[in-house]
């Protein structure tokens, strides 16, 4: 049984995913293979770049309905990072395309006025308050550092 795997789909940052769970002391998997999903114990997917590009590589490498039933089935924890919780969501305007549904909202676009002032996408830091605590946000800290 693979504990934790990060899902390879050609999009993402998966080698800095793998170094940050190793530094805490998670072994984790990188790996595109549809049995390797359905044997994991949680799922990590990740992801930079165009939402439509994500669907169609998802798709083309046979993942969409295997994720479908690993998630929504089999009940496999899921975490998505960047990219990857946007194809959560039931459509996204980049790409005007639908993403998985899992959870009732759409990905859109930024509405900005001014581009030489506000750059899109942002990549800065910013800070989070915790108005209480929870499982993710203790993940998230780890992961962080």
């Amino acid at each position: 049984m693979i504990s934790i795997l990060i899902i390879n789909y050609g999009m993402g940052n998966l080698n800095s995913v793998k170094r940050k769970l190793a530094r805490i002391g998670i072994d984790a998997l990188i790996s595109n293979m549809p049995s390797d999903i359905s044997n994991a114990d949680k799922l990590i997917l990740p992801g930079v770049g165009h939402f439509q590009k994500a669907v169609e590589n998802l798709k083309g490498l046979k993942l969409w309905d295997v994720l479908n039933e690993a998630v929504l089935i089999n009940k496999i924890p899921i975490l998505g990072i960047c990219l990857g919780m946007q194809l959560m969501a039931k459509h996204s305007e980049e790409g005007d395309i639908d993403g998985f549904g899992w959870f009732d909202a759409e990905v859109v676009k930024f509405q900005v006025k001014d581009f030489l002032t506000h750059k899109v996408p942002h990549t800065g830091w910013n800070q989070i308050i915790k108005l209480k605590e929870s499982h993710l946000m203790k993940l998230c800290t780890l992961l962080s550092y």
